[in-house]
Formats: structure tokens, sequence, C-alpha cells
């Protein structure tokens, strides 16, 4: 018997191992292409990508296991070289670099966001909303322990670059999410 999960790809598509192997890849590659979209800003290390929507995605599509999975997977994938993280870059070096603190709060953030999909998070507009917030935060926890650690930041100045011009953009996502979702929800049934 396989874990399965009560979020939207579990209701869409039955869950068995290799159904979930095939979105647990999906998913890591989704975050690959959404790296790719990005946008330099000239006073921080960090850029606008499109990542972390995909992360989240990943965690309230999959649940609490495959969604934090996907993750791994992804920065594995970069781990060994592959240029799959932002600009197309990959290795070690990247992952205990500026951006590697969230980096590895992707994988918390999926786990996180997953487990509250796996407790209907995902099924009304203001718990989707919250959901996708506390993953955000997840996020930017992260980020800002590894600016502080990689990169040489004060917690002020971490904060001020690292999470301050991202705010903005990560609710109109998190606002996307959260009207997306529990539409999805009643299209497939469920509520």
């Amino acid at each position: 018997m396989t874990y399965a999960p009560q979020v939207l790809t579990a209701r869409i598509l039955p869950r068995t191992r290799t159904s979930t192997t095939v979105l647990v890849v999906g998913f890591a590659l989704l975050t690959a292409v959404a790296a790719q979209w990005r946008i330099h800003l000239p006073f921080t290390p960090v850029p606008i990508t499109g990542q972390t929507f995909a992360v989240l995605l990943a965690g309230v599509s999959l649940g609490v296991r495959a969604g934090a999975a996907s993750q791994l997977l992804y920065l594995a994938m970069g781990a060994v070289g592959l240029p799959v993280f932002s600009g197309g870059t990959g290795g070690w070096e990247v992952l205990t670099g500026a951006t590697g603190g969230y980096l590895a709060g992707f994988v918390v953030a999926a786990a996180v966001v997953g487990a509250l999909a796996e407790r209907h998070h995902d099924r009304r507009f203001s718990t989707t909303l919250s959901a996708f917030l506390v993953g955000s935060f997840v996020i930017y926890a992260f980020g800002v322990a590894g600016l502080v650690g990689f990169a040489g930041m004060g917690p002020a100045e971490a904060i001020l670059k690292g999470v301050a011009p991202f705010v903005f953009g990560d609710v109109l996502k998190a606002g996307l999410a959260a009207v997306t979702l529990p539409v999805m929800w009643r299209l497939v049934g469920e509520r």
C-alpha cells in the first residue's frame, strides 16, 4: 500500500510509487525552470525568481513527504553541477554561497506547506493564503540565516536585502494560490 496524502494531485491521479516518483521529478524540474526566470537586483545578491512559487506549489500539490523530496532532488541535481539554479548555475559553491540558505529552506518550506495541505489548508482562501505565507516565511528565515552565515551580512542587513524586496511579490503569489487552489478543489468535487 502506498502513502496517499489528501492533496490535490492525489485526488486527480491515483498515488502509486511510479506516479509519486514522476510528480517528484516533475516538481524538481519545475523548480529548475522557475529558477531561470529571474530579475537581478543590484543592491542584493538574491535575485527575484519564480522558484519560491514552484517550491510552495510542490508542497501544496504533493504533500509533506513528496513535496520535500522534490526539493531535495532539486538541490541534489544542483549540487552535482547540473545548471538548475538561478542563472543556469550549479555546483556545491552555490549551495554554500549567498543564496544557499534560501535553497535549504526550499525543502523545509515544501514540507511545511505540504503538511498544511494534508490538513486541508489548501481548500479555502484564508487558509491557503496563510499556508503560502508561512512557507514564504520559512524560506525567508533560512535565507536570512544563509546571508548572515555565508555572505557575512549582519541580521538587519540580511533582512533589508534578503526579505524586504521580496515581500510584495510573495504576497501576490500567495494571493494567486489562495484564489486558484480552492477553485481547483471545487472542480475535482471536493471542498
